[in-house]
């Protein structure tokens, strides 16, 4: 570990971390400001962006700039067609949301409906976990307790490698990963958002993050250390979203209008970052 990677790994994490906030004010701002039908177009069409750009990131060159091509275009393709599509099928069909006994809105319409797909979910981790040799450490360990014993040869194989792609798909399964996790935690049929193990996934997850974290920190390729940062963010983002949800925090970019102040330093700090990782990236051919 070096200044030179600790820089590198920390501009990542912060980078992809500041994007979390945004991209739910994002939303939040999309639903104020333009109604039905237009609001569902506009999300189609970002949705569309995401894809058109996470695959104009397979013809890029540069690590960096392909991993930041799958970034972006997995944030947009997650936010317009995922999370709007959920937002459409749950008002089109009067899902209610689910609110406290002080009649707060605390799960909304759209994350009711989403665990529903966790058999996509399950299909897509059982193709990477005994079809697929990826670079993730924890699919590497399982892959490892799966076949010690086995007296069948599996020979696992990576995909072709487009970096755009690799990005486009960890950020968002494990984004899908980490909603299911949270949903079926709040779910009082399930655990309960005041559950112990809901407490113990909590912990688990900032105790998870500090030490991915601290992996971070020992990287000195951009791409790699913004890939690896996509993970160590959710993973954090999931220790966010339980305290939040155990209101011991406030959710400013639920309310962006309210904290302008706010989210503008934190968009203006996003654009601050990530103009330095490009010209950093950059001026090194990565």
């Amino acid at each position: 570990m070096t200044r030179k990677t600790v820089f590198t790994g920390t501009m990542a994490f912060l980078v992809v971390l500041f994007s979390m906030p945004l991209g739910h004010a994002l939303m939040i701002l999309m639903e104020h400001y333009l109604q039905p039908p237009w609001l569902y177009y506009a999300a189609f069409s970002m949705g569309a962006v995401g894809l058109a750009v996470t695959v104009a990131g397979v013809f890029v060159r540069g690590d960096t700039r392909q991993t930041l091509f799958g970034l972006f275009g997995g944030l947009l393709f997650w936010t317009g067609w995922i999370e709007f599509l959920f937002v459409y099928y749950a008002h089109r069909f009067g899902v209610e949301p689910l609110r406290n006994a002080a009649g707060e809105i605390v799960t909304k319409p759209e994350y009711l409906i989403m665990p529903s797909s966790f058999g996509f979910w399950a299909m897509f981790m059982l193709l990477y976990l005994f079809s697929v040799r990826t670079g993730c450490n924890f699919f590497n360990y399982l892959q490892r307790v799966f076949f010690r014993q086995s007296t069948v040869r599996v020979e696992l194989k990576p995909l072709a490698r487009h970096t755009a792609l690799i990005t486009f798909m960890e950020l968002n399964l494990i984004l899908w990963t980490s909603y299911l996790v949270l949903l079926f935690c709040y779910d009082d049929h399930f655990l309960g958002d005041r559950h112990p193990v809901t407490t113990l996934v909590a912990f688990g997850a900032l105790a998870s993050s500090f030490y991915m974290f601290g992996r971070l920190i020992r990287i000195s390729s951009w791409g790699y250390a913004i890939r690896y940062a996509i993970p160590t963010v959710i993973v954090f983002w999931t220790f966010v979203e339980v305290i939040m949800r155990w209101q011991i925090l406030h959710e400013i970019w639920v309310h962006p209008l309210e904290y302008r102040n706010e989210m503008l330093i934190i968009l203006v700090a996003f654009i601050v970052l990530l103009g330095v990782i490009i010209y950093r990236s950059w001026r090194r051919k990565g």
